[in-house]
C-alpha cells in the first residue's frame, strides 16, 4: 500500500449558504491516532453536508494513481453511511465528483474502494486515474449528527 499523508481540511455547505456545522480534529480513537470529522448535517437553506478533504499535491496538481487499484482507508464511525468523493482534472464544477459510499462501523475497519466502483456524479465521464487531485470524506444528504475517524488512507494494488 502507498500511504498518503493528507493535510485534511474542513468544508461544509456554508460555502453555498447551508447551515451545517462541524470540525476536524486530531484525536486518539480506539488506541490510534486519527483525524476525526464530527458535526451536524442540516438540510436547511439547501444545505446538507460536512466534509474533510485534502489535495493529493499542494496546489491541486494532478497525481497519476493508475498503478493502483483503489483507495484503502482505516476508518471508525458511528454506524452511518459516509461518502468518499474524488476529484480529477476532468471536473470543472464543484458539484461534480466520482463517488462511492461506505459504512463507518463503531470499530476500526479497513475499507477498500476500488476505482472501478466509483460512480460519476453530474459529469458525463468515467474516472481517469491519471489525473486525481482531491479526496474527500463526507456526511451528506440527511439531517444527522456525524462522527467518522480516519487513521490511515492510501492507495492499494491488486497483489
Amino acid at each position: 500500500m502507498n500511504q498518503l499523508a493528507p493535510k485534511w481540511e474542513f468544508v461544509s455547505d456554508n460555502v453555498m449558504g447551508g447551515v451545517s456545522s462541524g470540525c476536524i480534529a486530531e484525536e486518539i480513537v480506539g488506541g490510534r491516532n486519527a483525524t476525526v470529522l464530527r458535526g451536524t448535517v442540516s438540510l436547511e437553506n439547501n444545505g446538507g453536508f460536512i466534509q474533510m478533504a485534502f489535495d493529493l499535491h499542494e496546489g491541486g496538481a494532478d497525481v497519476d494513481v493508475s498503478p493502483w487499484v483503489g483507495i484503502k482507508i482505516d476508518v471508525y464511525g458511528d454506524g452511518s453511511t459516509y461518502d468518499i468523493r474524488l476529484r480529477t482534472a476532468q471536473l470543472s464544477r464543484p458539484w461534480q465528483s466520482f463517488r462511492a459510499d461506505f459504512v463507518g462501523h463503531p470499530y476500526w475497519q479497513k475499507v477498500e474502494i476500488p476505482f472501478s466502483s466509483l460512480v460519476s456524479h453530474r459529469v458525463d465521464a468515467a474516472f481517469d486515474s491519471t489525473c486525481l487531485r482531491r479526496i474527500g470524506i463526507l456526511a451528506i444528504g440527511r439531517e444527522r449528527d456525524a462522527y467518522v475517524a480516519v487513521s490511515n488512507i492510501g492507495l492499494y494494488s491488486a497483489n
